[in-house]
């Protein structure tokens, strides 16, 4: 089964999709949308493929199954929505949308439609991070008490003024969460569970002309009782790389972006001292602490497998729209706590009012 895929959107994080696809058996890329035109025309010379100047002509390709939506993250619901009711499986870049109204719009489109849907979570494809959920998920910690995770990267000046949607509330949706830790976001929920209650702090530290924030340091409370913190910054210079510390009544694991640092059971077996081997400085790269393009397309090629595994099975992939959902709604529920300086409970029942 050939795939065809098409790209909306031609900044920086497409050339990730586009070298991802690359690599995939079966996979080829045939076509780009992005605005400016001349954004497409620069990205299809460079990976041949076609540009189109109007999403229409795009999404009525039929060589086309899957379409990855690579637009800021304010502009994804209109592009996700508009390739389901065409019917292509769809793929949207971090985060799902910046609001949960625009993400159930996207969920409901793709359910309306028959399509599949993902949100771009790469980190979930990490082997130290597929480790630690399995360790988690075979009751090696015991009861689970602490979950911490850290994202103290860099970002300068000039990269929020490189785009005229970056740090803006209508397109970014937000700052150091929404943009860089919802990874981390993503994978303390993953590891822990469902989030009960989160209180937090947050504030725009070391950056100009930017409305969102750089800074954030959010107390969470799970749903099975254990507790945490998620930190997230753009204003640690020079950066560092991402960490989540995961603890126990029989265990604890301390993960840095892929490498593991710590990884101790009260019960050992006979595979701790390989997995500790295999994931001792393994990650080769920063993660992106202080340079947005400097991940591998890796985990981008392995959630891409998984979805067209799950097109093939008619399965869920691993990271469905409802996954994506609840980082979002975990980071709204921050900012709300940021905004009103009260506890935040989850569900939220409404998307938080942005104070103006």
């Amino acid at each position: 089964m050939s795939v065809g895929f098409g790209i909306i959107g031609c900044g920086m994080i497409s050339n990730f999709h586009a070298e991802a696809i690359k690599h995939i058996e079966g996979a080829r890329l045939v076509g780009c949308h992005s605005i400016p035109f001349a954004s497409a025309e620069r990205f299809a010379a460079e990976r041949g493929c076609t540009p189109y100047e109007t999403l229409d002509e795009m999404l009525a390709n039929p060589e086309i199954d899957i379409v990855t939506i690579c637009t800021p993250s304010g502009a994804h619901r209109d592009s996700a929505v508009a390739a389901a009711k065409a019917g292509k499986h769809v793929i949207v870049e971090k985060p799902l949308e910046i609001t949960l109204a625009r993400c159930d719009a996207i969920i409901q489109a793709c359910d309306d439609n028959g399509v599949k849907l993902a949100t771009i979570m790469p980190s979930r494809f990490g082997g130290a991070n597929l480790a630690l959920k399995a360790a988690i998920e075979s009751g090696r910690f015991g009861t689970l008490t602490l979950g911490d995770s850290y994202v103290k990267w860099w970002r300068t000046q000039e990269y929020y003024d490189s785009g005229g949607w970056r740090g803006t509330w209508n397109m970014d949706g937000g700052g150091a969460y929404m943009n860089q830790a919802i990874h981390n976001v993503d994978l303390i929920y993953w590891f822990m569970g469902d989030v009960k209650a989160v209180s937090a702090i947050t504030g725009t530290l070391a950056h100009e002309r930017i409305e969102v924030e750089d800074t954030g340091v959010a107390a969470v409370q799970f749903a099975n009782g254990a507790i945490g913190t998620i930190t997230a910054t753009t204003s640690a210079w020079p950066g560092f790389m991402k960490k989540t510390e995961i603890h126990g009544t029989a265990g604890s694991v301390i993960v840095e972006q892929d490498d593991i640092l710590h990884w101790e059971f009260l019960e050992a077996l006979s595979g701790d001292e390989k997995t500790r081997q295999d994931f001792a400085k393994k990650s080769g790269n920063s993660g992106g602490a202080s340079d947005p393009k400097a991940i591998s397309f890796i985990g981008h090629q392995l959630q891409f497998e998984d979805f067209i595994r799950s097109i093939k099975t008619d399965t869920p992939p691993l990271v469905d729209g409802r996954e994506g959902r609840k980082s979002v709604e975990i980071i709204l529920a921050i900012y709300q706590s940021s905004w009103t300086g009260k506890r935040v409970e989850l569900p939220l029942k409404a998307d938080p009012v942005i104070p103006r």
